[in-house]
């Protein structure tokens, strides 16, 4: 990669009429998050013609982003901040929400179909990097998506 491209949103301190709410920048669900990390990849990997990236690294980079901002929404309060940004060792994703709780992987009873609780180990599993940092208005989950 030729240069390192961030596309970042944050939640404002106060807005219109005073009350608390995310700004423009931060995405709405996590269709429009995806949209955001698909740009980015487009804009780079579409300017250099030797360099192309597998279908199946799309999917995972596209998978994790739905993870993150998805357990922000439904888990952690809400999405308070989301940056996308292309480095020399892959796609850093960072994604604030509302709960300083960090995410837990909780073990499937022995016998039982379990409903949800997928999605933390398959981010664990798909990312080269991850990194939870909670402080006191919530916290941010910051992965490293290997693209090569």
């Amino acid at each position: 990669m030729s240069t390192e491209r961030t596309i970042d949103g944050a939640r404002d301190d106060l807005g219109e009429g005073g009350t608390t709410g995310p700004s423009p920048n931060v995405p709405a669900d996590a269709a429009a998050a995806r949209a955001v990390v698909r740009t980015l990849l487009d804009d780079e990997f579409c300017t250099l013609r030797d360099v192309g990236m597998d279908d199946v690294v799309i999917s995972d980079a596209m998978l994790v982003t739905s993870e993150l901002v998805t357990n922000a929404i439904r888990h952690g309060g809400g999405l308070t901040a989301f940056s996308a940004e292309l480095t020399v060792e892959g796609l850093l994703l960072s994604v604030s929400d509302a709960n300083p709780a960090v995410p837990v992987t909780v073990a499937p009873r022995p016998g039982a179909i379990q409903i949800g609780g997928y999605g933390w180990p398959l981010v664990h599993r798909l990312c080269k990097r991850v990194t939870v940092t909670p402080h006191s208005a919530g916290k941010r989950i910051s992965v490293l998506v290997a693209l090569f």
